[in-house]
């Protein structure tokens, strides 16, 4: 009888070891990339479009007066507009006045990666802009490369599409974005879009933003470029969300936020300088005390939740006064090196 119930758990035993194994084992599907079944897009000879053609015939024109020449035009093969390839001088072409800064550094490299290949082959995305001049809203570095190599022209895929210029995040792939990059270049889309479309909502423009914590942190790195937000990135993911408010609205409560969590960051440096003194030293001091006052640190999202964990009026409340009541002497060397394990790169 000992003898039944010791091989029947030896089998229960075996049978559970299979189940966590199976559950360890990534799932083959997450690997598979299935091909649509439904075919999408033009054949081949709806492609085609002429030069002559009259839906692109206000670019040709465009092209020709800024010194360039229209060398084709074809119809995009998943929507179907119509673009013009062509080759534009220099000096007609300008970045779109929300992008993210340059890098001298990324230019240098790319110019020379250039000079070697011999071949300028990324033609940069050109659409009008609202001065009435050629922006290109995702090659701000390759155009300045040209530069540097002392290009006359340069290759382009001209679109009429002017809300192109406001898609930067998903065109822009010649240098990653870090967190800083990527919220400055969102807000500046959202104050350009007050101008060109005063009603419009802010949750109309999701998909552009990405994400609603990129229009806060990016308000702040207008304050400071030096701002740590990676340090307030996790809160705000939780709390922070588009808003049904015309983007002028949006912004200026928005801005409302990024004051007070200036004043937040402001009270962590001085927690941080109390902290050196008691002898911590930790590249991972900030994140260590800004994950201690975040009040919605423990909350777990589950899947497929939107609401919010807290409003982030009152997250921001609960955070300040948690950094006024911060106990220094509670703080010890293990906590540091736990944050160091799991801390962010993204900056």
């Amino acid at each position: 009888m000992a003898a039944r119930k010791t091989a029947t758990k030896k089998k229960v035993t075996k049978k559970k070891t299979a189940k966590k194994s199976a559950r360890k084992k990534p799932s083959s599907s997450r690997k598979r990339l299935t091909p649509s079944k439904e075919k999408r897009g033009l054949s081949g000879a709806e492609i085609v479009l002429t030069l002559g053609a009259r839906e692109v015939a206000p670019l040709v024109r465009q092209v020709e007066a800024a010194g360039g020449a229209a060398i084709g035009a074809y119809r995009e093969p998943l929507s179907g507009r119509p673009m013009l390839i062509a080759s534009l001088p220099l000096a007609s072409v300008e970045p779109t006045p929300f992008q993210r800064d340059l890098s001298p550094t990324h230019t240098k490299r790319l110019a020379e990666k250039i000079e070697q290949s011999g071949s300028f082959l990324d033609p940069l995305i050109v659409v009008r802009g609202d001065d009435g001049r050629l922006w290109t809203p995702n090659g701000r570095h390759r155009l300045a490369a040209a530069k540097v190599l002392g290009l006359r022209q340069v290759t382009a895929l001209v679109s009429p599409d002017e809300d192109l210029a406001f898609r930067i995040l998903a065109l822009n792939t010649e240098k990653a974005h870090n967190l800083k990059d990527r919220s400055l270049e969102v807000i500046r889309m959202a104050r350009g879009l007050v101008d060109r479309k005063p009603r419009a909502k802010e949750t109309a423009y999701a998909e552009q933003f990405e994400a609603p914590e990129l229009l806060t942190l990016g308000i702040v790195y207008e304050q400071n470029k030096r701002f740590a937000g990676g340090a307030y990135s996790p809160l705000l993911k939780k709390v922070d969300r588009f808003v049904d408010k015309t983007l002028g609205q949006s912004i200026r409560q928005r801005e409302g936020y990024a004051a007070r969590i200036e004043e937040i960051d402001a009270q962590v440096k001085e927690i941080i300088e109390a902290l050196r003194t008691r002898g911590f030293k930790s590249p991972y001091l900030r994140t260590y005390v800004v994950a201690r006052i975040n009040p919605v640190r423990f909350h777990r999202a589950k899947k497929g939740e939107t609401k919010p964990a807290m409003a982030i009026g009152a997250a921001l409340t609960r955070m300040a006064s948690a950094a006024r009541n911060f106990d220094v002497a509670s703080v010890r060397q293990g906590d540091l090196a736990l944050v160091a394990a799991i801390a962010p790169d993204d900056e």
